[in-house]
């Protein structure tokens, strides 16, 4: 069954024969293995182009930045599988993963989003104050969190912040996103009744923004870097094992609310 205008799978991505494999129009062994990062390898292979300098600098401090986060739901989450399935290191990490959404890791994407609708409100016509005082109204108005900003632990300055964006100034980045994030910070506690700092969720794409980082693309940067911090926390959990220590604690807090059949609880 046809679903869909195409008929031809297509990719510019990767194709090979007998003797060379070719990524993104470049030789994988004659061009990039021994030659490129990682980091900007992820960036040829997203874009298709390599990332310059600044870039380079940026992606990999963004990177570097949101790999460990503790002891989070998804590390739980994958902690606990793998002490369930230990020969399945794939499903521990996949299970973690899966835990990424609009309040674990994908707030970049959605911080990124807004920062491109301040922007495009200021290429408009409206300065940047009125824009930012724009969007953060609706966002109240519309009873919605603003992505990116405020810390359950980091209250006063999420350290993160500053070191990504003093990454982003020394290397020569546009900082035209992390005005915007400023000013957005600025503006909220007049609409909002309390102050949110900026966190990393708000930094990450306001200097990958400003190097040119596909906007779509932005959840994948704490996804990929999330990764690494995973199959980090699996080799600690082979040799030290929490995960069941985790579902033990969790039990034990556990407070039944049910109800319950006439003589649950009595001796037999």
């Amino acid at each position: 069954m046809k679903i869909g205008k195409s008929t031809v799978p297509r990719t510019a991505i990767c194709t090979s024969n007998e003797h060379t494999i070719v990524v993104r129009g470049e030789d994988l062994c004659q061009d990039l293995i021994g030659h490129i990062s990682f980091a900007d390898y992820f960036f040829l292979l997203l874009t298709g182009r390599r990332p310059d300098a600044a870039c380079s600098a940026v992606l990999n401090a963004t990177l570097v930045a949101i790999a460990e986060h503790g002891l989070v739901p998804s590390v739980q989450a994958s902690r606990m599988t793998f002490a369930a399935a230990p020969d399945a290191l794939q499903g521990a990490v996949a299970a973690g993963i899966l835990g990424c959404g609009s309040v674990i890791l994908g707030a970049s994407e959605t911080a990124g989003r807004m920062f491109a609708d301040v922007a495009a409100r200021v290429d408009a016509g409206a300065t940047l104050d009125d824009a930012a005082t724009a969007v953060v109204s609706e966002l109240k108005a519309a009873r919605r969190s603003i992505p990116g900003y405020g810390h359950p632990l980091h209250k006063e300055v999420d350290p993160r912040v500053g070191r990504l964006i003093a990454v982003a100034t020394e290397a020569g980045a546009d900082l035209r996103y992390v005005q915007i994030a400023q000013a957005l910070e600025k503006v909220i506690p007049a609409i909002v009744g309390k102050e949110l700092r900026l966190n990393v969720s708000a930094a990450i794409p306001a200097v990958l923004m400003g190097v040119g980082f596909p906007v779509a693309s932005l959840r994948g940067v704490p996804i990929l870097a999330r990764t690494a911090g995973l199959i980090a926390h699996l080799a600690e959990e082979a040799e030290t094992p929490s995960g069941f220590a985790l579902s033990y604690q969790a039990t034990r807090e556990l407070q039944y609310e049910g109800s319950l059949p006439d003589g649950f609880g009595e001796a037999a």
